[in-house]
């Protein structure tokens, strides 16, 4: 059986966002991301909101959250509202979770990575007859059908996923009770009221799990559009993993240049004696994602 990923299809007023994890300050693949969301929403006379994604304070540094909002600003790409922190949704997180429970759908989970990788990383069911034991040390999994789950990407054509076969159930709140990402960005977008997503297409196989939550907690579906990855002379995604370098936002018209030109934009070589309102001006008028259709990887030029 083949789901498609739909909802109500009336117009709405484009919401989009951008949602960082404060592993540390922006570097040029996420100033990339944070752009082309901007582009989106700014070109639609949307909303464009930003979003902390604090769940995993391990990875996260004190400083970098508010490191990467200065960053954002210093470009000019300012957000609208508050910014929100996952950190402060746990409630909304658990309700969630309980409600998938209410329904069957989550059972706890003792599996080491390890033992999951053995199976090529698809979660072979090991553990799904258990009952819902809340206790420490227990991963909870949702449970999925035998079903392949489809959307269209705006960028990326026609995708779809069987979820069972190629992922298998998965994780919504993990081992160390930290929830899990694809619990959280689906019940923060709904609460937001996203309606356009705009990131890196590193996450486009977290897109059918997302959309499989969406149905199941009643969520509206979202709009999807999953950008290329900046790679580096390795193959690596720039990342804060791979040592990526922070982006510097003394100067930010080169920066801006940058990045649109990585997005395809093919910006007018007279914007580089432009102040960066211009540039951002220019942006908004000539943004067309289609530039991106099919491609998936960009290799990293030299530093701005």
């Amino acid at each position: 059986m083949t789901v498609k990923a739909s909802g109500d299809t009336s117009p709405k007023p484009y919401i989009g966002r951008f949602a960082p994890s404060p592993s540390g300050p922006l570097h040029m693949g996420s100033l990339v991301a944070a752009l082309a969301s901007w582009c989106d929403a700014r070109s639609n006379d949307g909303t464009w909101l930003m979003r902390m994604e604090d769940l995993d304070p391990p990875r996260e540094s004190p400083e970098a959250a508010d490191q990467i909002l200065f960053q954002i600003e210093a470009l000019g790409l300012h957000w609208d509202g508050p910014v929100l922190y996952q950190s402060a949704r746990h409630a909304a997180y658990q309700e969630a979770i309980m409600a998938l429970a209410s329904q069957g759908l989550v059972f706890a989970c003792d599996c080491s990575r390890q033992q999951v990788q053995d199976h090529d990383g698809i979660y072979p069911g090991t553990c799904r007859d258990r009952s819902l034991e809340d206790r420490p040390g227990m991963a909870l999994r949702c449970r999925v059908n035998d079903m392949t789950l489809a959307f269209d990407d705006r960028i990326q054509g026609r995708q779809q996923q069987n979820l069972a076969r190629e992922v298998g159930d998965f994780i919504i709140r993990r081992k160390d009770g930290f929830f899990a990402y694809q619990l959280a960005v689906v019940v923060d977008d709904a609460f937001q009221g996203i309606t356009d997503i705009v990131r890196g297409i590193d996450l486009m196989d977290s897109t059918p799990r997302q959309c499989y939550l969406q149905q199941l907690l009643g969520c509206p579906a979202a709009t999807y559009a999953h950008i290329p990855v900046i790679v580096n002379q390795d193959g690596q995604k720039l990342s804060k993993q791979h040592m990526a370098a922070p982006i510097d936002t003394t100067h930010p018209a080169p920066l801006l240049l940058a990045a649109l030109a990585y997005l395809g934009q093919d910006p007018d070589p007279a914007l580089s004696a432009a102040a960066p309102g211009d540039i951002l001006a220019w942006a908004i008028r000539h943004w067309d994602p289609s530039r991106l259709a099919g491609v998936t990887v960009l290799p990293e030029t030299q530093p701005v």
